[in-house]
């Protein structure tokens, strides 16, 4: 094989979806929510103390999955109690979630802080063309909203 791609070949066209793994999904689940501002779409955290749900992908390993747009963001309560997240390990390092705009993204900032959730300050990436505030989860996961600003000129 030369490492030229058949004429045919699929490719990926956008993420479906993330599932973390969490070590106390009620935790995570209120979290989450106040994160993102919305309840999740699919949640079997009353179950998730049950073993026969922690191995049932039908009732989603006893977490929940929040609807972002066309993309998913699953819990999955199966990290044993006081394990912690590092993203110097292999795997994952953060996971970024999209805003609408800056002005979405301050609101957004705000709103976290009334809510008690600590973040970094909102931080223009010009040569990025995005904006960002960082937080963790409770479990140390980094996360990132990001918003793209707008192109000089544009008045937006």
């Amino acid at each position: 094989m030369d490492g030229r791609l058949p004429r045919r070949c699929w490719h990926p066209t956008a993420l479906h979806h993330v599932r973390l793994t969490v070590t106390d999904i009620t935790r995570s689940k209120a979290f989450y929510t106040q994160l993102l501002g919305v309840g999740p779409a699919i949640d079997f955290v009353d179950q998730a103390h049950e073993p026969a749900a922690r191995q049932d992908p039908h009732r989603f390993f006893g977490g929940c999955t929040y609807a972002l747009g066309s993309q998913l963001l699953g819990l999955r309560p199966s990290a044993p109690p006081g394990d912690r997240f590092d993203a110097t390990r292999t795997g994952l390092d953060h996971v970024s979630l999209a805003v609408d705009s800056p002005d979405a993204l301050h609101r957004a900032a705000d709103r976290l802080g009334s809510a008690g959730v600590g973040h970094g300050e909102v931080t223009e990436l010009g040569e990025l063309g995005i904006a960002i505030p960082s937080v963790q989860d409770p479990d140390g996961i980094n996360l990132e909203l990001v918003a793209t600003l707008p192109a000089a000129g544009d008045g937006s």
